[in-house]
């Protein structure tokens, strides 16, 4: 990195020029949780323009922080020159050159930690994420579960900040401009005449995921609105197929999943009316844009902190609890106890469509 020469006064003597101070933020993965610490990270320099920050993930997700002001993302190789000690190692030596003068860590995970105690020697100050760990222990267990609302992952990722001397306060959060879209997408979305309502319907896990044939009349239904057209998203090689076939099965609706770049699908997510997505990485995806996100929610829950930016409450829909009490069973849905394992059957593809279609509207 090239350092700033001294800037001279008046009688020629040489005055240090002020550097800014240079964050790293560590925030590996997912998707999802790397998408909420945009509006964060938005939000800090909006109120510290004087701060450059870089941000420590997969190179794949460096589109969602293309907007921001000194802003740029260091690609963590975690499964090449970056694996394993000795290249975490590496990894915190060529951060250390990059002058890094502070650390916040978003993530608190073995690697993190690993370099957390690297940049220690190296006297770089660190602060790392509470994830509040037994509180969500509490809200997650069948036996004398708490049942609150946890504080939001954006909030712990501000607090994290704070403790850095950077308080921000969410509130003041300003969104972006939506990105145009390249004639590459315009070809395949159309105008823009009908309302654009994407749909993101599979997660990491089944239990998070609304059943196939259930999501089959829901897009049965929106499809005939006349003023809606549906785009599909999803990335894994097992949704793919049936992406398609739904595709082909309903004249409305258009699989985007495969057919353009992160960014491409970004900039075509930001100018969205409305995003109906699972408990997953796509509302997150939409939130950041400020676009309304509808969320289903199936074994996990919005009181574990997780819920999209800027989203209210009733954008929430949920199996009913009634008949199973002992959601949320746990944080990312891995858990599913027995007699729950069709939990989001109780969640009525017509309760979907009608809130899909008040939002739309």
């Amino acid at each position: 990195m090239m350092k700033k020469e001294p800037s001279r006064n008046s009688s020629g003597g040489a005055r240090a020029v002020k550097k800014k101070v240079h964050i790293l933020v560590i925030r590996l993965s997912a998707m999802g949780d790397v998408a909420m610490t945009v509006p964060v990270i938005r939000t800090l320099i909006n109120t510290y323009p004087q701060l450059k920050i870089t941000v420590l993930t997969r190179g794949f997700f460096a589109p969602m922080f293309k907007d921001i002001p000194n802003v740029s993302v260091y690609e963590a190789d975690v499964n090449g020159v970056h694996s394993g000690v000795i290249g975490l190692g590496r990894l915190a030596k060529e951060l250390r050159d990059e002058e890094i003068d502070m650390v916040a860590d978003l993530h608190d995970v073995l690697r993190s930690n690993v370099l957390n105690s690297v940049f220690y020697l190296f006297g770089i100050p660190v602060k790392q994420i509470d994830k509040g760990r037994s509180d969500k222990k509490a809200l997650t267990r069948a036996e004398d579960k708490v049942f609150k609302q946890l504080k939001s992952a954006h909030q712990r990722y501000a607090d994290v900040f704070e403790e850095l001397g950077y308080p921000i306060s969410l509130k003041d959060h300003q969104f972006k401009t939506k990105f145009a879209l390249s004639e590459e997408v315009k070809a395949i979305t159309g105008d823009h005449s009908k309302k654009w309502l994407g749909i993101a319907p599979f997660a990491q896990h089944a239990s998070k995921s609304y059943p196939s044939d259930l999501m089959e009349k829901v897009l049965s239904e929106l499809q005939q609105v006349e003023n809606v057209k549906i785009f599909l998203f999803g990335g894994g090689a097992a949704e793919l197929p049936k992406l398609k076939e739904w595709e082909e099965q309903f004249s409305e609706v258009k699989c985007i999943a495969g057919n353009f770049s992160f960014e491409e699908e970004l900039a075509l997510i930001a100018n969205l009316d409305a995003m109906l997505s699972m408990d997953s990485g796509n509302g997150h995806l939409a939130a950041m844009d400020n676009v309304p996100v509808i969320t289903i929610w199936g074994l996990t829950h919005p009181y574990a902190g997780f819920v999209p930016f800027n989203q209210p409450p009733d954008h929430s829909i949920l199996p009913d609890l009634e008949k199973f009490p002992l959601i949320p069973t746990s944080i990312y849905g891995k858990k599913v106890p027995e007699g729950y394992e069709n939990a989001m059957r109780s969640i009525p593809p017509q309760a979907i469509v009608e809130k899909v279609l008040i939002i739309l509207k």
